[in-house]
């Protein structure tokens, strides 16, 4: 009998017959069967309430595996098989359950991020025009926080770095009263990592909600109580930061619960916001148990969503999952396209994810974007706190759907650009003018920062030569004294049609050193190289290191409340000395690492 052949034969009878088994000696380890504990009593007819104990079945038996690697190998095989799913729809969700005893086994990583490549550099005189969609996401940095300090580099896919510099408050002007709800923000200073090239800042700020006439909020609550959210930093974690999210609900809110696993079901009917206990004792009594039926969790919440809609308010479901979907629809793209058809409700879709080992960032992207939301990650209560408390207008109340940047570089001026991040947010250039192509949303008090690295025309640093046959730049004298031209687009939310903003910028907005900008446009350029690092980009001198990130960092921390920039400057230490492992790892400098 072979070694798979054996296991199957254990986990069969364990789940089947409820026997017990006696060890069984294997040439590459042991397998042995021993007694468990009998199990939790099975599930209410809505899958993730607790219920009253009940009289247990014949008790389960568990497996312990101890084995070689040739024989986990074959023991990884087995579960990469249909026995899995037994095993899931029994309750054992994740392989952890099975209970694998070995210092020397290593549990798969999961995990999912999107394959992107770092913007390249592009000469102005053959594509002049950049155009992408605003992302005021976080996810990223709370990702890449927990890598570092868990003592390794985040994998590069999992760095996005407009997030990275998005996830700070830069304490832009917010715009006049009665203009449009942003204020556009321009400043260009000569690049730290590149000699002979500038950075070309842009920020947008968005006006705030005033506490008091903030409107009514429609909030439910999708909540994943599979059995892969079991863990501490997940059922546990989600649970009290949603307390903290219920206690910041008025009197003229509703709250309703839904939770999904094997199946969906409602936990609690919309109920106003003052009825707190009743809110917080539906959300204690939640338990995690069984598979993942994330589509049909999003189909009722929205149904509920749609039945409580409040006209006038904000409508909003915010999900807190891992993303590891497993039953029912799980492909990205069907589920991108049912949230689609569900954005003209009027509903908008926010994630929160938490949880290491199958956490499904790609995922958690994608239906974020396709429902007009925003994606964060939950990694500790204290971002929690900083995403329910002191973000929550950002992240609850929208001013501004569908909103998009285009810049036009005058060629008489700049030679070359390249666009910092937002690889995933790149837009055609005619898809600016079309308002039928989605782009990111923006929530109160909310702001945007894009950077761009540019090479002024005459530079000795340009990285691609001009063509021979290039034509001259057409009316070059008229606009020798812009660098670029800035338009913005956006609509009021739930609106049909966009507004336009613009603006040129000027070459006298250039500031000749980069210690004479402002501590937003330093820190945020510390932010924009820590992440270049990260990701291994090829654009970054060897000169310039982590120490000159820590310096940066530090000499434009500002007054910080709350303590995010000073924790940014421990990363960028600890990044610092994660990179220094790796390059012992193996024999190369971290930027030489491959992807």
């Amino acid at each position: 009998m072979t070694y798979q052949n054996l296991l199957i034969g254990l986990i069969a009878a364990s789940l089947i017959a409820g026997c017990e088994s006696s060890g069984v000696d294997n040439v590459d380890g042991v397998v042995k069967a021993e007694p468990a504990e009998a199990p939790t009593p099975p599930p209410s007819p809505v899958v993730g309430i607790a219920e009253a104990p009940t009289p247990a079945p014949s008790p389960l038996t568990e497996v312990t595996v101890t084995a070689s690697r040739d024989a986990r190998a074959q023991y990884s095989s087995v579960f990469s098989s249909d026995a899995t799913k037994n095993i899931e729809q029994s309750g054992f969700n994740d392989i952890a359950n099975a209970s694998i005893y070995n210092p020397n086994f290593k549990p798969v990583d999961r995990e999912r991020y999107e394959d992107v490549e770092p913007n390249p550099v592009k000469l102005v005189t053959e594509a002049p025009v950049s155009t992408f969609s605003i992302d005021v996401d976080t996810a990223s940095y709370a990702v890449t926080r927990r890598y570092l300090n868990e003592g390794v580099l985040p994998p590069t896919d999992a760095v996005r770095i407009e997030e990275l510099i998005n996830y700070f408050d830069y304490d832009y002007a917010f715009p006049a009263p009665d203009t449009h709800p942003f204020a556009t923000h321009v400043t260009v200073t000569p690049s730290p990592w590149a000699e002979g090239r500038d950075l070309l800042h842009i920020g947008v700020q968005g006006y705030d909600v005033v506490p008091e006439e903030r409107p009514p909020v429609n909030l439910t609550l999708l909540v994943d109580v599979s059995g892969s959210m079991q863990n501490e930093n997940k059922l546990p974690l989600a649970r009290k930061a949603l307390k903290l999210l219920i206690d910041q609900m008025v009197e003229t809110d509703t709250i309703a619960i839904v939770v999904y696993a094997g199946a969906a079901g409602t936990v609690l009917e919309p109920t106003p916001a003052s009825e707190k206990g009743k809110i917080i004792s539906a959300l204690e009594n939640l338990s995690a148990g069984g598979s993942t039926a994330g589509g049909e969790g999003l189909r009722r919440a929205y149904a509920l969503a749609e039945q409580s809609f409040i006209k006038d308010g904000v409508n909003r479901i915010m999900m807190i999952t891992d993303g590891d979907f497993n039953v029912g629809i799980t492909r990205d793209e069907r589920l991108e396209d049912f949230v689609k058809r569900k954005k003209d409700t009027g509903v908008y879709l926010s994630i929160m994810g938490v949880g290491t080992g199958n956490y499904n960032d790609q995922l958690m992207q994608t239906i974020a974007q396709a429902g007009n939301g925003t994606a964060g990650y939950l990694d500790t209560l204290k971002e929690a706190r900083k995403w329910l408390i002191d973000d929550l207008s950002s992240n609850l109340f929208p001013i501004a759907d569908d909103v998009k940047i285009q810049i036009e570089f005058n060629p008489a001026s700049v030679a070359e650009y390249r666009l910092i991040g937002y690889e995933t947010r790149i837009l055609n250039r005619e898809d600016f003018n079309n308002d039928k192509v989605d782009a990111g949303d923006i929530g109160a008090g909310a702001s945007v920062t894009a950077i761009y690295e540019i090479t002024p025309v005459g530079s000795d640093a340009r990285q691609i030569d001009e063509s021979r046959y290039s034509p001259a730049p057409a009316d070059a004298e008229a606009r020798a004294d812009e660098l670029a031209f800035l338009k913005l687009r956006y609509k009021t939310p739930c609106a049909a049609e966009s507004t336009l903003i613009t603006r040129p910028i000027k070459s006298d907005e250039k500031l000749a050193d980069l210690n004479t900008a402002s501590e937003a446009v330093r820190f945020s350029t510390a932010v924009a190289a820590y992440g270049q690092m990260l990701r291994t980009d090829p654009y970054m001198s060897n000169g310039f290191g982590w120490d000159d990130v820590i310096e940066l960092a530090g000499t434009s921390k500002g007054t910080d409340e709350f303590g995010y920039r000073a924790e940014f400057i421990q990363l960028a230490r600890l990044a610092k000395t994660a990179a220094a492992q790796a390059a012992l790892e193996t024999g190369k400098n971290h930027t030489d690492i491959p992807k």
